[in-house]
């Protein structure tokens, strides 16, 4: 696997921590140049040159997906950047706190927010990248979504409607963008141990262990591997797909 992605040119958003900064190492690891995109800028900028010191091809830009002229502006970063594109991993996104307001309590200012961002970033995103993942003749986009949305979370609505669009909406996008040679899966995480996970309460984690086949913690390291299989030329006839990452609490 170490040379899975050799050659392979990629955008990875929110590559400055959590499982988007994974994902990006893991692409480094397998012989891919990425560009990390995040709206920690400063944060991106040194992980990314942390990439490059131990011999990767990775490069950062400054991503804010509620802004669509940053969103067109790190499309165009990462084309030029690394000449063509031949994956999209969309993984930035913001959740509203698991264990937070039910749905009679939610703010609507609160799932403006998360619906612009997880919902409307990830198309334009996609739709921005769309010419360049076409040009490269088989292109690839993996949407970060999450299992929340396949067992229904409580308190934790506007994160898990807004997870469950990106579902629908990937296997739209595989329906039009299949005649360019575009495939687009999804990956459906569980809960797993990394900064964007720091907040939630045992009582949630002992509930995903418990209800799991594979009964532990999940890490980083658990999603990586589907992920970049679907960046892989392995997965060039795979598309349209939902895969829950989550060691067996949703079967699918």
């Amino acid at each position: 696997m170490s040379k899975l992605l050799e050659g392979k040119r990629l955008l990875v958003t929110g590559g400055a921590r959590g499982l988007g900064l994974d994902f990006a190492r893991a692409a480094c690891e397998a012989g891919a140049r990425v560009v990390m995109a995040d709206i920690l800028d400063d944060l991106v900028t040194r992980e990314a040159q942390a990439l490059a010191e131990q011999g990767h091809d990775a490069s950062a830009v400054r991503l804010d997906l509620a802004e669509p002229q940053s969103i067109a502006a790190a499309a165009a970063f990462a084309a030029s950047t690394l000449g063509a594109v031949d994956g999209l991993v969309n993984c930035a996104a913001i959740a509203t706190g698991i264990g937070g307001p039910d749905m009679c309590e939610l703010e609507l200012e609160t799932w403006d927010r998360v619906m612009t961002v997880n919902v409307r970033g990830t198309w334009l995103m996609s739709r921005a990248m769309v010419p360049h993942l076409e040009a490269s003749g088989m292109g690839k986009i993996v949407n970060i979504a999450s299992d929340t949305a396949l067992w229904g979370a409580p308190r934790l609505m506007a994160y898990v409607a807004s997870k469950g669009a990106v579902i629908s909406m990937s296997r739209s996008m595989a329906r039009e963008l299949g005649p360019k040679n575009i495939c687009v899966n999804t990956i459906c995480p569980g809960l797993t141990l990394c900064e964007a996970t720091e907040y939630v309460p045992q009582e949630r984690h002992d509930l995903y262990i418990n209800g799991r086949a594979i009964q532990r913690e999940q890490v980083p390291a658990d999603v990586t591997g589907s992920v970049l299989y679907l960046l892989s030329d392995l997965a060039g006839f795979v598309t349209g797909q939902t895969l829950p990452v989550n060691g067996g609490f949703v079967f699918n």
